[in-house]
C-alpha cells in the first residue's frame, strides 16, 4: 500500500459561531488525484488553509509524511500549492514572476524557473507581461509558481473558477501529466464536479464542515447505477406512487424536479402504468446512469444543494 502523504486526525475549526471543520478524519495516498468535492461553504477550503499553514485548527491534528506538531512546518517545504487568488504581478513577465517567489522562498539557483516554466508550457512568453495574458495563462503561471522547487504534494483550491473550456481541458491535461509523469500527489478542491469526474482518481466529500465519505474512482463507478429518469407532472404524488405502490425508496428527486428512480431499469411498463392510473401525466421516462454531479447530490441530499 502507498505511503500515506497527508492525513488529519479529528480536524476542528471554528470561526466565531460557524463550524467549518467539524472532526475531520481523511487521508490521502501518493501519487493520488484527490477530488475535494463540497458546496460553497462545506470547509474545503477550510482545511486547505489548516493544510498550507495559512490557519490553525481548534482541536485535532494533521500530519505530513507521517510528521506531526512542530515537525509540521518543515514538511510543508515539500508542498505547492495555489490557494484562492493566486499571487501574480501584473507588471512582470512569467520570469522575472517566478524570480521573486524563488528569492522570497530561498530556493538556491535559477535553473528551477526554466524547468517549472517548461513544465506548464511558459517558456516563450518572453517579455509578455502577466497583464497581458489569458486568464488561462494566468492559471498556468501560478500553477509554475507553486511548482518551484519540485513539490511532491500539489495543492490547488478552485483552480478552474473562470477558464474557458479550452483552459480547462488544458489544466485537466497538465495535471494529468504531471501526476503520471513527475509522480506528484495532487489535492484539487471544486464545485465544478463534472471536471473532477474526468481527473480524480479518489475523492473526498464535504457537507456542512463534515467529511461524509471517501471513495476511489472505482467504487465511485459502481455506485453510479443506472436508473429510469421520469419527467412529471405532479413530483410528490408521483414520490407517492414509487413508495407506497413500486414499494421503494431508492429514487433522488433532483433540482430540475426530475426523479432518478433506481431498482426498477427492467420494470419500465410496470413504472409507466403505475403512474397513468393514479392520474400522473408522464412527460419523459429515459434509461440513465449517474455523474459525480447525481451521486453528490444523492449522498447529501438534494433539498440541501
Amino acid at each position: 500500500m502507498k505511503e500515506i502523504i497527508f492525513e488529519t486526525f479529528n480536524l476542528t475549526k471554528k470561526y466565531s459561531n460557524t463550524l467549518a471543520l467539524d472532526e475531520v478524519s481523511m487521508s490521502i495516498r501518493q501519487g493520488e488525484i484527490y477530488g475535494f468535492i463540497g458546496e460553497n461553504g462545506a470547509g474545503k477550503t477550510t482545511l486547505i488553509r489548516l493544510l498550507t499553514g495559512l490557519a490553525m485548527p481548534d482541536s485535532g491534528e494533521m500530519a505530513l509524511w507521517g510528521k506531526r506538531g512542530k515537525l509540521l512546518n518543515e514538511q510543508r517545504s515539500r508542498m505547492g500549492c495555489i490557494v484562492e487568488s493566486p499571487s501574480v504581478y501584473m507588471n512582470m513577465t512569467a520570469y522575472q514572476n517566478l524570480e521573486i517567489q524563488r528569492q522570497q522562498r530561498g530556493i538556491p539557483g535559477k535553473a528551477c524557473i526554466d524547468k517549472a516554466l517548461g513544465m506548464v508550457n511558459l517558456l516563450d512568453t518572453g517579455k509578455k507581461k502577466a497583464k497581458d495574458f489569458s486568464l488561462g495563462m494566468r492559471q498556468r503561471l501560478a500553477l509554475s509558481i507553486a511548482l518551484l522547487g519540485n513539490p511532491e504534494f500539489l495543492i490547488l483550491d478552485e483552480p478552474i473558477n473562470g477558464l474557458d473550456p479550452a483552459g480547462i481541458i488544458e489544466l485537466r491535461n497538465l495535471l494529468k501529466q504531471l501526476n503520471r509523469e513527475k509522480g506528484i500527489t495532487i489535492l484539487i478542491s471544486s464545485h465544478i464536479l463534472t471536471e473532477l469526474h474526468q481527473l480524480a482518481t479518489n475523492y473526498g466529500i464535504m457537507h456542512k464542515g463534515r467529511l461524509v465519505q471517501q471513495i476511489t474512482a472505482s467504487e465511485l463507478e459502481e455506485h453510479c447505477k443506472q436508473h429510469l429518469l421520469l419527467q412529471v407532472n405532479d413530483v410528490a404524488a408521483a414520490t407517492r406512487v414509487i413508495e407506497t405502490e413500486l414499494h421503494t425508496n431508492n429514487y433522488i428527486v433532483m433540482p430540475d424536479k426530475s426523479i432518478r428512480l433506481y431498482d426498477c431499469n427492467d420494470h419500465s411498463g410496470r413504472v409507466s402504468s403505475l403512474l397513468n392510473e393514479n392520474g400522473i401525466i408522464l412527460y419523459q421516462m429515459a434509461q440513465g446512469g449517474d455523474d459525480l454531479e447525481a451521486y453528490y447530490t444523492k449522498l447529501i441530499g438534494g433539498d440541501d444543494i
